[in-house]
């Protein structure tokens, strides 16, 4: 019996519960947000549209953390964003001048790839919810409950809070930052503060904001939360999940969101991504070079807490894997499929080749597509006409060498041996119109054996013949693809 679905086994547990369910997924726009932050977000839908299939209701809450203070200056900054550090990002200038904060430079094409890969969301920005008073209520239960929180958080993580901690970060009238605030007295309505740039004053409880370990539970009661996706660092023993389900039942008086940690998305050769250091492949960029079924369905396959090694150049393994699981109606594809969107016969490897000998003409793709045996319908056509511009742009970004071939006009003869030309002639010779691409490769062997040729050096006498080098795509399927006439008259112009 097939093993079900993770998103279907966490969707039934959550339908135990109740019928509608509020699934909240945040991410902090610091930098560039990337395709590791994107396991959050298709997490969170994968069970959305579980939930919903099985007849529940669901939707996601995005918060975007744009009210977070920047740490520090990331490596990706000009040097003058060292005088913003402790500054909320949403206060801070855009570094390109092109959006109305730093914050939003970040946030926005990632908000355009979230509705690319059709996660449909509700977008909270932090900044806006402290200042429009939906944290008011609860930061003040917060301060009146310092000593509580204090407890909680020394008890779960061992680490005892200095005398002067407080669960809320004022935000400072002067020099605008959160972090070099101290709170002094909190009158029930007004906190007074001081700086560390020497001033000091009065603010209101939407004038700042929480630590994270009481931020979240804090909107997992504004926002009505009970389900979330979070990071293996928020889940280890003594972490951010372990703290928030305490102060969010014994502080806040709510029931925890149904937790679903899960494990990074590592990038070959260089390990788990990070906007602050500038290790990422941002999820704008990523969407036009790879379809967004198979996006989707990269993280959608394996289980949140299996770690995912993301090898852009590897591509091709990945669709396989997806096409064929499209003919067996496979429920991770189901789970990742985007609406209007059907796929032709014609696999994804076959447009990198075909793409390449038409140069990348859609007319000439669709005759060699026809040639090869493809039915040319208006599905192929659209289909085709969509995935080969995925196909060109990610050979172009990402591909192996090895995969990348043209077609060059002029072959010098003089490149090969004397056995090497009496088997392209005989070669040529036995090659009919009517053979598939395997007796094509079968006939390979069998020239070369015949004239006593390893058939490796039969094989690299092909590739020289037309590409010029000595390797190129399997070459009974590249001859086929080519046309056997086409290289017929190919080895009689070479030779």
């Amino acid at each position: 019996m097939e093993e079900q679905h993770w998103a279907d086994a966490i969707a039934e547990e959550l339908l135990k519960i109740r019928n509608n369910h509020r699934i909240a997924t945040g991410i902090t726009p610091s930098g560039p947000i990337h395709i590791g932050n994107l396991r959050e977000m298709l997490t969170a839908d994968a069970i959305r549209r579980a939930i919903i299939d099985k007849g529940g209701e669901a939707e996601i809450i995005y918060i975007a953390d744009t009210f977070d203070p920047l740490r520090r200056r990331y490596p990706f900054l000009p040097k003058e964003y060292e005088n913003y550090v402790g500054m909320p990002l949403s206060m801070i200038p855009d570094p390109e001048g092109c959006h109305d904060n730093y914050a939003e430079h970040f946030l926005q094409p990632f908000l355009e790839s979230l509705e690319i890969l059709e996660i449909p969301v509700i977008v909270k920005r932090a900044h806006e919810m402290y200042a429009n008073g939906e944290y008011e209520e609860v930061t003040r239960i917060a301060l009146e409950n310092r000593d509580k929180i204090a407890q909680i958080i020394a008890e779960v993580t061992g680490r005892k809070l200095e005398d002067d901690w407080s669960p809320f970060m004022p935000l400072c009238k002067d020099c605008k930052r959160l972090t070099t605030t101290k709170v002094v007295s909190f009158d029930g309505k007004k906190v007074r503060y001081v700086c560390s740039c020497s001033s000091e004053g009065e603010v209101s409880l939407r004038e700042g904001k929480l630590p994270w370990r009481v931020d979240w539970p804090a909107r997992w009661r504004i926002l009505g939360i009970t389900c979330e996706p979070f990071g293996k660092d928020h889940a280890a023993a003594g972490g951010s999940y372990d703290t928030g389900k305490r102060i969010a039942k014994e502080v806040f008086g709510i029931e925890p969101p149904y937790p679903v940690p899960y494990e990074w998305i590592n990038l070959k050769g260089v390990g788990a991504m990070s906007s602050s250091k500038g290790v990422v492949v941002p999820v704008r960029e990523f969407i036009e070079i790879v379809p967004p079924e198979i996006v989707r369905y990269m993280i959608i396959r394996a289980k949140p807490k299996k770690h995912i090694d993301f090898d852009p150049a590897n591509l091709l393994e990945l669709v396989d894997e997806f096409e064929d699981g499209l003919k067996k109606n496979d429920r991770a594809v189901q789970l990742s499929m985007i609406s209007g969107v059907v796929y032709s016969d014609v696999p994804f490897r076959h447009l990198i080749v075909v793409g390449q000998i038409a140069k990348w003409d859609l007319n000439k793709v669709l005759e060699i597509i026809e040639r090869t045996g493809y039915r040319v319908d208006e599905i192929t056509r659209k289909d085709v006409e969509r995935r080969l511009k995925y196909a060109k742009a990610w050979l172009e970004k990402f591909a192996s060498e090895r995969l990348k071939f043209e077609i060059v006009e002029r072959i010098d003869v003089s490149l090969f041996s004397g056995e090497e030309i009496e088997f392209l002639r005989s070669f040529a010779n036995e090659l009919r119109d009517d053979m598939s691409a395997e007796d094509i490769h079968n006939k390979v062997y069998e020239v070369a054996n015949a004239i006593g040729l390893k058939p490796a050096k039969a094989f690299q006498a092909i590739y020289k013949a037309i590409l010029g080098k000595t390797y190129g795509p399997r070459a009974g399927y590249f001859i086929k693809t080519l046309g056997v006439n086409w290289f017929k008259e190919r080895i009689k112009t070479v030779l």
